[in-house]
């Protein structure tokens, strides 16, 4: 509502509603910062990535929108609205690497591609460790958050997970995360 008057205009439009949604589901637009026609298209062609592997994956949260104008810390991203299906949001994190790769080669990808590889890692981990999707670890809860314990300024944290079991976890959200590209 406050976009409107700024806007010059005397009620609200659809446009002020999806422009504040934006703002809060992507972040602030970053209009200072310049972006050089290499880093735009790198982006273009990453978030592109993200895109195709979204829109051709079955049962995959519908793409909502692409974008290449830098929001909070990114310099693009693709919005999807969400459903339930994890193992289609690992193929579609790890497509803009894949896109990357395709296009500029695997010597060219940039550390763009690391906030995504950082969101596949927890998610697949999160699926072997919580959600009990992997059958050489089975349906066992071995979250890393349990049993820590604030000890004035030291976190003790009490290992529940063998080096036998730790090894096999890492495993699996290995080839999850690889399996998604």
């Amino acid at each position: 509502a406050r976009l409107a008057p700024r806007r010059g205009k005397r009620s609200v439009s659809m446009r002020e509603f999806e422009d504040a949604k934006d703002k809060v589901l992507m972040g602030p637009e970053r209009k200072s910062m310049v972006m050089s026609q290499k880093e735009k298209e790198l982006t273009a062609w990453h978030e592109a990535g993200h895109a195709i592997v979204a829109l051709n994956v079955p049962s995959s949260d519908p793409v909502h929108k692409a974008t290449i104008i830098p929001r909070g810390r990114a310099l693009g991203m693709v919005m999807q609205l969400p459903t339930d299906d994890k193992l289609s949001r690992l193929a579609i994190l790890m497509g803009g690497r894949v896109a990357e790769e395709q296009k500029f080669g695997m010597d060219n990808v940039t550390a763009g591609a690391a906030s995504d590889i950082q969101q596949a890692t927890r998610l697949a981990r999160a699926m072997v460790t919580r959600w009990g999707l992997s059958d050489s670890i089975g349906p066992i809860d071995y979250a890393e958050d349990q049993g820590e314990v604030f000890l004035g300024s030291q976190l003790v944290k009490s290992s529940h997970v063998s080096e036998e079991t730790s090894r096999k976890i890492e495993e699996e959200v290995r080839k999850l995360v690889v399996d998604g590209m």
